[in-house]
């Protein structure tokens, strides 16, 4: 289904594919990882979206394109990923970072899953901390002093959650900028909670 939707944007083996949204790249970073995990190579984001575009004087149009469709094959497995059974390992032995609002992180609302809270041992690094506030992501020292006051090293295991797996993407993507590679849990707290019998953890910890 990835692949055929890919072509039907004329994605291509061989090109570069640019993607972007309105700002803060939230979006085009779950288009980015989705991208390289299923292999493509040459995948950009446009830092500080389309907002920043036409800040730049740069043209527009509104007409959709008919592109030509694309040769994209899919192959998955280019980045790492965790699932729920990787957590404790996460957790005890590396930083595993819930890329949700503080207050969903917190428990103390959840407007999507039917259970609140977050994973025991996860840290808290909200995903909009990452980009500025025209939502261009910090730089890169910018970004390594948030990560390594949240424990972050280059030694250390780290993997990313959020609500379904979007935010998240977010997250690797920064912590790609800093230097670091994380692993995804694409299933995030969607999927955490569908066992009862997983761990729920409210407050600051």
């Amino acid at each position: 289904a990835f692949q055929a939707a890919m072509r039907r944007c004329g994605v291509r083996d061989q090109a570069d594919v640019v993607v972007y949204d309105e700002a803060d790249s939230t979006a085009a970073a779950r288009a980015w990882w989705l991208l390289r995990y299923f292999g493509h190579e040459r995948v950009r984001v446009l830092d500080g979206g389309y907002r920043a575009w036409v800040a730049a004087g740069q043209p527009v149009e509104t007409h959709e394109p008919q592109p030509a469709p694309g040769d994209f094959t899919a192959r998955p497995g280019h980045l790492p990923v965790l699932d729920a059974d990787d957590v404790p390992d996460f957790t005890r032995d590396g930083v595993l970072l819930d890329a949700r609002a503080a207050e969903r992180y917190r428990g103390e609302v959840e407007p999507v899953d039917p259970v609140a809270g977050h994973i025991p041992g996860a840290v808290s690094a909200p995903t909009l901390e990452n980009v500025r506030p025209d939502g261009r992501f910090r730089d890169p020292a910018e970004l390594r002093a948030r990560f390594a006051a949240l424990g972050v090293t280059p030694d250390t295991p780290v993997g990313a959650y959020c609500g379904s797996g979007v935010t998240a993407a977010h997250e690797v993507l920064a912590l790609r900028l800093a230097g670091y590679e994380a692993a995804l849990y694409p299933g995030s707290w969607s999927h955490w909670i569908t066992d009862p019998n997983r761990p729920v953890a409210k407050g600051e910890k």
